[in-house]
């Protein structure tokens, strides 16, 4: 155990090495250097984190790293250690092995950057060191750490171009919108510990079985963890961008391609699902909850997929479609398939990034065009970029054998076999995305990649990206062609009850994953068949006769707009929220300061700055004067006392 003890710390703290050494030195070390320092740290964190997976796996069990200790005071304690179990170590791994790709994918991407980007290694590193203690917290204070880490990241990725306004606007709103949610989790946590009794998780599950009939008072009588449950799933719904909080997740793509691969595939985006899997002993006690995730999930997986339909877009449209798979990953939280979840987390990592880094090659190519509608005719250029992207795109729309079948369809039987209405409800909004999303992904590559050139200067002067951004590609490539067949048997098949160990809790009788081969055939082949039917239908409207979705949006051109304006979420919060913000801040700033704290006759800050100078005056220093006026104030005081009598 101390091997795997000693890997553990070496996969967590590698990358927050990388990120001080290329942050404070990467001045004097330049770009060079400082980019080797944090790839060559990132391999270390990786190849310990495979490490570590390969004991964990051998049954080790749950284990605990001890870091230092950190908080204690006044009956709170939480000390800073690294929880080893399945759960935290599946993820680690991950989030490694992609941010390793990331990192060398940024080699190529950035080169042509005329600032220094040290800077910009440093932070890739600080986001993986964030989301390393995110997962591998052993206690909700650690886990919220983490969960700020990550936001703050991101926030500081997202606005790296600091000279773009749109950049800068799109890293406030993913921070401010996040800080939203995140109260709603803060006191969630800070419920937990009042009425629990502490935030550790070990105690905390211990605790679960003694207060399941407690309640709470808030605008009537609840259950309890019902209401602890909605507080944490409302904090996982910003920081994974469900319906009503996902406002700032299309926007994110102002960062680099790069930081979009990172926040989609493996880290931010992904912390809210980590979060509702590792309190899964809370949440199955939690039966209204877990009907909202499912009604949240499925909607969100809809909506995100009606959008992505018409984005012109090329990293907007795969930001939607990131969107719509993580409403799949609650769907399965919601339906007690903890394991399908992450199951989908993993698979989804592989082929998110690739499909973004794919996205990435093809800018590269269009010297940094987005519009798809200014492409076309590209696959002959680049070539191994097109592959990857069919790869990807197969991977994502769920065709056999690609890594995105054997993760979604595990969750949508699920959803179906939970035999609940909500699982139901699931179910057909995962099928109906599942067309969805095929037709949205082969839209973009036959506007990308067939069709003639409808921009001849992007056309001819497009070319293949360098080996350090097809590198990834490839890897990632082939993650998203075996994932899928290789994880299955551990994750939700014959293996997963000695592979999870009890890293992820179910109530017995609840478990729906041992039902998954009860499906019945037709439910299963189902989100195939939308799927095909999806690609199809693109074909049908982008190459046969690419004139159809022109005349549809005209002859439909009030949804067209719908769609095309996000469901008008922005348009709504702007009246709703932002405007009535703006009239009450101008208020208090030229109505109350500058009228009249400032505007009446000589105002009352110049009033207060005079008064304050005349009473300096009385401070003499003399110890005569001060005696004499206490005796005048007590002569005053006893005078009234005795006159009041």
């Amino acid at each position: 155990m101390q091997t795997a003890s000693f890997l553990f710390e070496v996969a967590v703290f590698a990358p927050l090495i990388g990120f001080l050494v290329a942050g404070c030195f990467g001045h004097l070390m330049g770009d060079g250097a400082a980019r080797l320092t944090t790839i060559g740290l990132m391999t270390c964190s990786a190849l310990a984190a495979i490490g570590v997976l390969g004991f964990e796996m051998g049954d080790v069990g749950t284990f605990v790293v001890p870091v230092a200790d950190w908080v204690h005071a006044a009956g709170f304690r939480a000390d800073w250690q690294l929880r080893m179990d399945m759960l935290s170590v599946s993820v680690v791994a991950m989030v490694t092995v992609v941010s390793l790709l990331v990192h060398v994918y940024s080699v190529g991407y950035m080169a042509h950057e005329a600032r220094p980007v040290y800077r910009f290694f440093s932070y890739l590193s600080l986001f993986t060191f964030a989301m390393l203690m995110l997962v591998t917290s052993d206690n909700l204070l650690q886990l919220f750490f983490g969960w700020e880490g990550v936001g703050l990241a991101s926030y500081l990725l997202i606005g790296y171009w600091y000279d773009r306004p749109s950049a800068c606007a799109a890293a406030i709103k993913a921070f401010v919108v996040n800080r939203v949610a995140d109260l709603f989790f803060l006191v969630g946590i800070s419920l937990i510990f009042i009425r629990l009794g502490s935030v550790s998780y070990e105690e905390i599950f211990a605790a679960i079985p003694y207060h399941v009939n407690d309640t709470f008072v808030l605008f009537g009588t609840h259950p309890l963890y019902e209401v602890i449950a909605t507080l944490l799933f409302i904090g996982a719904m910003g920081k994974s961008a469900q319906l009503f909080l996902h406002t700032w997740l299309p926007d994110a793509m102002e960062g680099p391609t790069p930081v979009s691969a990172l926040i989609h595939a493996a880290t931010m985006v992904t912390a809210g699902i980590f979060l509702m899997v590792r309190m899964s002993p809370l949440v199955e006690l939690a039966p209204v909850t877990r009907d909202l995730i499912v009604l949240v999930g499925g909607t969100t997986s809809f909506f995100a997929a009606t959008v992505g339909l018409v984005q012109p877009d090329i990293k907007r449209t795969i930001a939607y479609s990131t969107c719509s798979q993580l409403g799949y990953m609650f769907v399965a939280v919601g339906v007690g398939a903890y394991q399908a979840s992450m199951f989908h987390l993993t698979t989804h990592a592989f082929f998110k990034a690739l499909l973004f880094l794919g996205a990435g090659c093809v800018i590269h190519a269009v010297h940094d065009e987005q519009d798809m509608f200014r492409m076309g005719g590209l696959w002959r250029k680049i070539p191994f970029t097109y592959a990857a992207m069919w790869i990807g795109s197969l991977a994502l729309a769920g065709i056999f054998p690609f890594a995105g079948y054997w993760s979604k369809d595990a969750i949508l039987e699920a959803a179906w076999m939970s035999d609940s209405t909500m699982g139901h409800y699931g179910w057909v909004m995962g099928c109906i995305t599942a067309f969805l999303t095929a037709l949205y992904s082969w839209r973009l590559i036959f506007l990308v990649f067939h069709g003639k050139p409808r921009e001849a200067h992007l056309h001819d002067g497009a070319h293949e990206s360098p080996a350090s951004m097809l590198l990834p590609v490839g890897l990632l490539s082939v993650g998203a062609v075996i994932a899928g067949i290789v994880l299955e048997p551990f994750y939700i098949g014959s293996h997963q009850a000695a592979f999870w160990n009890g890293a992820i809790a179910a109530i017995p009788g609840h478990d729906v994953i041992e039902r998954l081969e009860q499906t019945p055939g037709f439910i299963a082949l189902v989100p195939t068949f939308a799927a095909v039917f999806g690609i199809v239908v693109a074909y049908v409207c982008y190459v046969a006769s690419p004139g159809i979705p022109a005349a549809l949006a005209r002859s439909l051109r009030p949804l067209y707009l719908f769609l095309l304006n996000k469901w008008y979420f922005d348009e709504l919060y702007d009246v709703a929220i932002i405007r009535p913000y703006r009239a009450v801040a101008r208020l208090l700033w030229k109505g109350v300061d500058e009228d009249v704290v400032e505007g009446i006759p000589e105002g009352l800050a110049r009033l207060t700055a005079g008064s304050a100078g005349q009473a300096v005056r009385i401070q003499t220093g003399s110890m005569a004067v001060y005696a004499f006026s206490m005796l005048i104030g007590l002569v005053v005081l006893l005078t009234t006392m005795l006159f009041f009598r």
